[in-house]
């Protein structure tokens, strides 16, 4: 017996609450994450028993496994001196057996009871593993009604069992346990093939589980006799007594399943857990009195099998349809349970193996992003001790995958390190560099990853393997449960959170697109049966919705809301990690003579996007909801009036002489540059070719306009092209990207491979810029010729300086935020007049607050 406050490694012993023929249970405290555990011991009498030392750690491996509501989570297993120990979840409650010795249990409840176990049992079975001692003893009753699965020390690997989609489940464990001719289960619950030293399939657990169900409704075992040889006869060979016959007030329909179950011939049971649970399911309606006093004539399925098949595939129909009218007319709402409280900004969060255990990353009151855990019955929340850094993904072999070192790259996507570490703690171990985002492999081998190299986003998987890439970027992955593809949101445009939902083929990297092209999309996972993509995605100006997606195309609302939902996962019962979010972009502005910013705010999402060389004017998009799929471009003098509406599309650049803005729809495929007038006259397409543009500015001319553009199935690269027409001319090699003109109009200063250099607009070698850092974004030139205004990339605050180009001096100006730095997720564009009295910013804030959604 352990003292209490002796540690077994990080876990304090805090009293003991059970004992078996093996192993010892307490309670005690993970002194890492401050959660109460129970801790089974293997008892010293053990430790040199190599059968009970396989089947202790077959327990743990068989059932960690597994993430599912109705079966026992195992959170770790492991030694101390000589001591063996499997950590799990703590229950309080009963077990069934001491609810069975109170009596038979309500035909309602029993039913209730044995649709968890049918679930569990399905859950365990689709994963290839065979329980083989199912019995009143190993299944627990908590307190709120859920029962349990417990102690599968007896587990048997099946080679291939088949799942609810016709697929199947390798070996991931070993079955040496097994022996040809070897008894395995308790007397009283064993199968009559268990019995004969067959070993058995999953169809002796549903024997099992019928034994159990008549001894809920009983009260009494349907075979048990005056010796276990007895017992073990009657198995073999006489029926279980007729419900009337010992007085059991059951509803037949219950009895019939019962039966169904206790078949003496395997293949006259029920062939699926899953298929059990349905029919109980379906049946539970008739488990009032009333009925259960109404006796019948005992029914063989052998006897009648055809007018019973006739009539069961009536009543599957006739219940098929009262369950679809139930579900349509009278499903109650869901439920949101609140996770967090804070004001800040939810990155991410995913589900532990446990399914009750929240893992999220969060920037709080202005901090760093750091990763956090929490549970759904508790409102606090308990920072990991990661420092900076963010959660990823979580495996079912119970390994985080977290990014640290984490920087902006871009509006909406960060990078960082990949790391690795275990979800009891311990030091982060680095993997790769420069990941955007990253997955498990269902199976918790196989990392997934997006990494941001020389222009691309692309996914490796495994990692180092490019399975695909595109110009624009991948903004989340998911393996699908089956492990063939991941599905992955797809954006075309950089800065930009428009896009689709896509798979791609883990074998040919092959890409299918499953969904039209959303204004904006973000969050993404599989739905618990693995048949559809669950995402959020916002259409036609509403605030972003929960939609689902089949494999085949097949689109469909899940939820919405006033405010725009954002799905971080999906835990194996159906549960969902959903964000409430309020999201804004506003713009402020600091003029010569006055202390307090001024707010230039228009709609729900103002970016700014240019501001005239005299501080009197500025350009800015509405790309929010107000603005709507195609979004919005603005005009507002600096002064506070009211802004006008020019037009639609991105807003790109004023003109010199202030009479039109460049502008690229977004209705249109290829969207070609547009001149919108600022007063009176008519719009102009420019362009007229197969390009997909993006970044339009004007030279100082008027007359001509540089932008970036891809070609089909090329880089992006700057583009010079006449306002009076004819073709575009190259101006830089591919993935040379910048669109900032010298004063003189005779560069351009872009940025390749991670350096800048000036590049001839008119032809010539290129030269590079020694003063320029990586993180710097080329604002304006100064009004010496000399000087180069830049801001630092994604940092907050920004930092706007002065660069002498040519010595490379630098001087601060000035850090650039809003007062309230609360749920800031971005400073910038950052925009300066040439004689640098004037600037104008966008800012981006988000506030979150994290939710269980249980009924969608």
């Amino acid at each position: 017996m352990l003292a209490a406050d002796t540690m077994l490694g990080p876990y304090r012993i805090v009293e003991p609450i059970g004992a078996g023929g093996m192993g010892e249970v307490y309670r005690a405290v993970d002194t890492r994450l401050g959660r109460e555990v129970a801790v089974k011991i293997l008892l010293p009498a053990h430790s040199n028993d190599d059968d009970a030392l396989r089947r202790f750690e077959q327990e743990a491996r068989a059932a960690g496994m597994l993430n599912h509501p109705n079966i026992l989570a195992i959170y770790d297993i492991g030694s101390d001196g000589a001591v063996r120990y499997i950590v799990s979840e703590l229950l309080e409650g009963d077990s069934l057996r001491e609810r069975i010795r109170q009596g038979p249990i309500h035909p309602r409840k029993a039913a209730d009871y044995a649709v968890q176990i049918a679930r569990g049992l399905a859950a365990a079975h689709d994963k290839g593993i065979i329980h083989r001692d199912l019995k009143p003893e190993n299944l627990f009753l908590t307190r709120d009604g859920q029962l349990k699965i417990l102690d599968f020390g007896l587990v048997k690997l099946a080679s291939r069992i088949p799942g609810a989609d016709g697929s199947s489940e390798s070996l991931t464990l070993p079955t040496g346990i097994t022996r040809t001719g070897q008894v395995f289960g308790t007397v009283g619950y064993m199968s009559p093939e268990q019995v004969r030293g067959e070993g058995g399939d999953h169809r002796s657990d549903i024997f099992a589980f019928g034994a159990i169900l008549f001894e809920m409704l009983t009260g009494c075992q349907p075979f048990r006799r005056n010796s276990p040889v007895e017992t073990l006869n009657a198995i073999l060979k006489d029926e279980a007594p007729d419900f009337s016959d010992i007085g059991a007030n059951a509803p037949p329909a219950l009895e019939r399943i019962v039966r169904h179950c206790l078949e003496k011939n395997p293949e006259e049971r029920f062939q699926s857990a899953r298929d059990l649970a349905f029919d109980i399911g379906a049946m539970s309606g008739l488990t009032s009195r009333a009925i259960s006093l109404r006796l019948i004539p005992r029914i063989r399925l052998r006897d009648l099998w055809k007018p019973l098949v006739a009539t069961l595939i009536v009543a599957a129909a006739l219940a098929g349809a009262f369950v679809l009218g139930q579900f349509r007319g009278k499903r109650p709402p869901p439920q949101f349970k609140r996770i967090t409280y804070r004001s800040g900004t939810i990155l991410s969060a995913r589900f532990a193996p446990d399914g009750q255990t929240i893992f999220y990353g969060a920037r709080w009151t202005g901090k760093p992003v750091a990763i956090f855990s929490s549970r759904p019955d508790s409102p606090e929340s308990r920072d990991l001790g990661f420092g900076e850094a963010q959660i990823l993904a979580v495996s079912s072999a119970g390994q985080l995958a977290i990014s640290l070192g984490r920087h902006p790259i871009g509006y909406l996507r960060e990078s960082g390190t990949l790391a690795q570490v275990p979800i009891g703690g311990g030091a982060p171990r680095p993997l790769l560099e420069d990941v955007e985002v990253a997955d498990w492999s269902p199976d918790g081998k196989q990392l997934a990853a997006v990494r941001a190299i020389e222009g691309h986003s692309r996914l490796e998987a495994p990692l180092g393997k490019v399975l695909y890439q595109t110009t624009g970027w991948i903004g989340q992955i998911r393996f699908s449960p089956r492990g063939d593809v991941i599905a992955l949101i797809d954006h075309p445009i950089l800065n930009d959170d428009r896009g689709v939902v896509a798979l791609i083929d883990l074998k040919s990297g092959a890409r299918s697109v499953l969904t039209p092209e959303y204004q904006g999309v973000e969050g993404l996972a599989w739905a618990a049966r693995g048949n559809e993509v669950l995402f959020t995605a916002e259409q036609s100006g509403s605030p972003r919705a929960i939609r689902a997606v089949t494999r085949r195309g097949s689109v469909r609302l899940v939820a919405a809301s006033a405010g725009p939902l954002l799905l971080h996962d999906v835990a194996p019962d159906g549960r969902m990690l959903v964000t409430h979010e309020s999201i804004r972009a506003g713009i402020l502005a600091r003029v010569p003579g006055e202390a307090m910013e001024r707010d230039l705010s228009w709609l729900d999402f103002s970016i700014v996007r240019d501001l005239s060389g005299d501080g009197k004017t500025i350009l800015f998009s509405e790309s929010g909801e107000a603005g709507g799929s195609i979004y919005g471009v603005y005009m507002r003098t600096i002064d506070g009036s009211p802004a006008v509406r020019l037009g639609d599309g991105t807003t790109e650049s004023l003109s010199p002489d202030g009479k039109w803005v460049l502008s690229i729809p977004r209705n249109r495929k290829p969207a070609p540059i547009t001149m919108l007038p600022t007063g009176a006259g008519q719009s102009r397409t420019i362009t007229a070719d197969r390009l997909d543009h993006r970044n339009a500015r004007w030279l100082p001319d008027g007359k001509r306009i540089l932008f970036q553009a891809s070609e089909p199935g090329r880089d992006l690269r700057v583009w010079i092209q006449s306002i009076d027409g004819g073709p575009p001319r190259p101006v830089t090699p591919e993935r040379a990207l910048g669109t900032l003109i010298t004063p003189d109009a005779r560069f351009v200063l872009a940025r390749a491979e991670r350096r800048f250099r000036f590049y001839p607009i008119d032809g010539g070698d290129s030269r590079p810029i020694e003063a320029l850092h990586e993180g710097d974004v080329p604002v304006r030139f100064a009004d010496d010729g000399a000087s180069l205004y830049v801001a630092t990339f994604g940092k907050i605050p920004a930092r706007l300086s002065k660069v002498n180009i040519l010595t490379g001096v630098r001087t601060t100006i000035r850090e650039v935020m809003p007062a309230d730095a609360s749920g800031l997720i971005n400073v910038g564009p950052v925009l300066i007049t040439p004689d640098g009295k004037t600037s104008v910013y966008s800012y981006t804030r988000l506030l979150s607050d994290l939710f269980v959604v249980d009924g969608l």
